[in-house]
């Protein structure tokens, strides 16, 4: 269990887990460092936007902002999000990610995430009977009006029976 998980675990006794979720990705060192910010996250956990600010801090050589901020201000949502969307009999991971920049970005960008119940539904139905699956999730960074996209990223997360994943890693680590 990671530093986060733990801070996250203690501190949805005392603050409502979509609150502690906002904050606590916000404080995060290691996402402070994208120039992003949680501005929104929805009691159930299943809506969640960001705001990235083009500053001084995310500029690149052309003026426009860093493709590496953008891919920073997205990459961890989705697999985070859905963790906190199943319990703790899952394993959730990311697998992989594609990015596609599409014009450079001189205005704040913003994204939005989002999971159903149906999708959440799905996933767990699959999981059960096949042990473990993959989704792609599409994020687009856009303005704030949503009439033009800056970036695509595209990242497939793998989600497994955490039983079955355990199983696995001890088959693979025995031969």
């Amino acid at each position: 269990m990671s530093v986060y998980q733990k801070l996250a675990d203690v501190g949805s006794k005392f603050i409502k887990k979509h609150t502690l979720f906002k904050y606590g990705f916000n404080l995060s060192p290691m996402y402070r460092r994208s120039t992003a910010r949680v501005t929104h996250v929805s009691e159930d956990l299943l809506q969640v936007t960001v705001k990235l600010p083009i500053t001084y801090k995310n500029r690149n050589y052309v003026n426009s902002i860093f493709g590496g901020s953008m891919f920073s201000a997205v990459d961890p949502i989705p697999m985070v999000q859905l963790i906190n969307l199943l319990d703790k009999n899952y394993v959730v991971w990311d697998k992989s990610a594609e990015i596609l920049f599409k014009r450079p970005a001189k205005e704040h960008l913003y994204a939005e995430f989002s999971y159903t119940p149906q999708e959440l539904d799905t996933i767990r139905t699959k999981v059960s009977l096949e042990n473990e699956m993959e989704i792609v999730k599409i994020t687009n960074l856009t303005n704030r009006d949503k009439t033009q996209v800056f970036c695509q990223v595209k990242k497939t997360i793998y989600i497994a029976d955490k039983s079955y994943f355990k199983k696995k890693r001890e088959e693979k680590r025995a031969k």
